[in-house]
């Protein structure tokens, strides 16, 4: 019983996040960063940054709130549907949302076509904020409906009885059973989609429509691709450090403890809602919610089924990117589980085998360390320390690969971290006994219980590194285009034909991946 696998692991980490932070330490000192920290333009691209991200979070939410009490006290036809497809948006390529968004709000959209049949002359144009928002809002709501969900599941029924019983409806109901765990869980949420949204790339990248939008991801990517000012990069990359270790804190300490997804379909004794006014008002609130998210992703399918034939899946190029993707999914998420699994192993031994809960406390925060160094950042880290140093041609999908397996990590280990303990507490001691280490015990004692989150953990790691265009924009040039990558140079080309066809392409192939690896690894696990 050791936890040797974890200490390996944790180097590992350190290491690439500490080669990064060379590069961008080492890069500060050959230039003025002073002149660059007093530019105008990043303090105008902080600014934006923090409007967009504090807008999405709070639209976001405030949207889910009402379909999160609306799912959470209706039972009908279809709502375990209905709830899978709010999964959706999770695993999609950022870039294929976007593209699903402006083939709906785009001024050429769906929503263009109905407002010239009904004779108004409107033709929206959603590049820059409110194309950001919408998008943003896409991803995120469904992701806030789902924890609101889950943790409306978490509110005991007898309070729910108890509500019955004092005859409790309407607002009084709400702030007196709802609102406390809304209070509990709402400025966590806020600051984990601030986050998402502070760090986000494809989408501001796809929708933001010019420099007036950029955020620091993208000021980031511009210098080191487009301006070659490593200078800009570093302050940039620097800044983008501090602001995300400020905002990862915040979210750790104000994200309450819910239930896991697997609560979310819990029936709950509740007694309201049952007036007509209610019974419309969250019919109405479920249909818009899903017809938002719906209608982005079946215009992806009609926008490439409409391209299917066209020279574009003929190329060579479309073919070569890829595999190019699925050699980093693969080896992204390889990586992700190896790692994920040393540390989930060793945070067991140590807080189950041998007590030592706060060892075992500094290994789980290392798996979550890398949410304080974004991909770009840690790319542009690596960018500087390679530049004239080695073939970045060479090294540009391996760095790639593990720049993404860095980012799945905290989904990885918050999905192995469970069933390893529990491994540790049923069988520890017997394994102990028997001599049982390393590869026997992995097989026979931790692996039936790890088989089934590993497989969905492997799954979460390959779609997630599948659709990157952050590291894989800053490392891809010619010859090493993914697929993301080559949406974004068709989309930036208005080759929009062409880009419905990869897009679908990429979003077919990433749900395959998905469902392809959660078949082989999902099977029955031991009880």
């Amino acid at each position: 019983m050791t936890s040797l696998p974890g200490l390996l692991a944790l180097l590992a980490i350190l290491a690439l996040i500490g080669t990064a932070a060379t590069g961008l330490l080492r890069a500060a000192t050959e230039f003025d960063l002073l002149s660059v920290w007093a530019d105008p333009y990043l303090w105008s691209v902080l600014r934006f940054t923090a409007l967009q991200a504090g807008l999405s979070a709070l639209i976001s939410v405030a949207i889910a709130i009402p379909v999160a009490r609306a799912l959470s006290r209706r039972r009908f036809p279809g709502r375990t549907l209905l709830l899978r497809l709010f999964g959706l948006p999770m695993i999609v390529p950022a870039v294929a949302g976007a593209f699903g968004i402006l083939t709906v709000f785009g001024r050429s959209g769906l929503l263009a076509d109905l407002f010239a049949a009904l004779g108004l002359p409107i033709r929206p144009n959603i590049y820059g904020l409110a194309g950001i928002l919408l998008a943003h809002v896409f991803f995120n709501m469904p992701f806030a409906v789902r924890v609101l969900l889950a943790a409306w599941g978490t509110i005991p029924a007898e309070s729910w009885r108890l509500a019955s019983m004092l005859g409790l409806r309407g607002a009084d109901l709400f702030r007196l059973v709802e609102w406390p765990m809304l209070r509990r869980q709402l400025p966590g949420l806020l600051a984990l989609v601030f986050l998402l949204c502070f760090t986000s790339f494809a989408v501001v990248l796809t929708l933001g429509g010019g420099p007036a939008s950029a955020t620091i991801e993208i000021a980031i990517y511009q210098a080191l691709r487009f301006d070659f000012d490593p200078g800009r990069a570093v302050a940039l990359s620097l800044l983008q450090v501090a602001l995300c270790a400020v905002l990862v804190l915040a979210a750790m300490r104000l994200t309450g403890r819910v239930a896991d997804e697997g609560g979310v379909g819990r029936p709950v004794l509740r007694d309201d809602g049952h007036t007509p006014a209610a019974r419309t008002i969250d019919a109405v609130v479920l249909v818009l919610a899903a017809g938002f998210v719906l209608l982005p992703l079946v215009a992806i399918l009609v926008e490439g089924l409409g391209g299917i034939g066209k020279p574009i899946l003929a190329s060579a190029a479309l073919w070569q990117a890829a595999g190019r993707s699925l050699a980093v999914a693969l080896g992204a998420a390889t990586l992700a589980l190896v790692l994920g699994w040393a540390l989930a192993h060793s945070i067991a031994v140590l807080r189950i085998g041998r007590r030592r809960r706060r060892l075992a406390r500094l290994f789980e925060l290392s798996g979550t360390v890398v949410l304080v160094v974004p991909p770009l950042a840690l790319g542009a880290g690596l960018f500087v320390m390679l530049l004239g140093t080695a073939d970045l041609r060479r090294w540009a999908l391996p760095i790639v690969a593990m720049v993404n397996a860095l980012m799945a990590l905290p989904f990885v280990l918050r999905l192995l971290v469970g069933a390893a303990e529990l491994a540790q507490h049923r069988h520890g001691r017997l394994a102990d006994s028997l001599g049982l280490s390393g590869w026997a015990r992995l097989r026979l004692v931790e692996w039936p219980l790890l088989r089934r989150p590993a497989g969905f953990a492997l799954a979460i790691a390959a779609g997630l590194a599948f659709g990157d265009l952050g590291a894989a924009a800053l490392f891809g040039g010619d010859g090493n285009q993914t697929l993301p990558v080559l949406v974004a140079q068709l989309l930036g080309a208005y080759r929009l034909q062409e880009a419905s066809t990869v897009v679908l392409l990429l979003v077919l192939m990433g749900l395959a991946l998905f469902g392809l690896i959660e078949r082989i690894f999902g099977g029955p696990s031991s009880n």
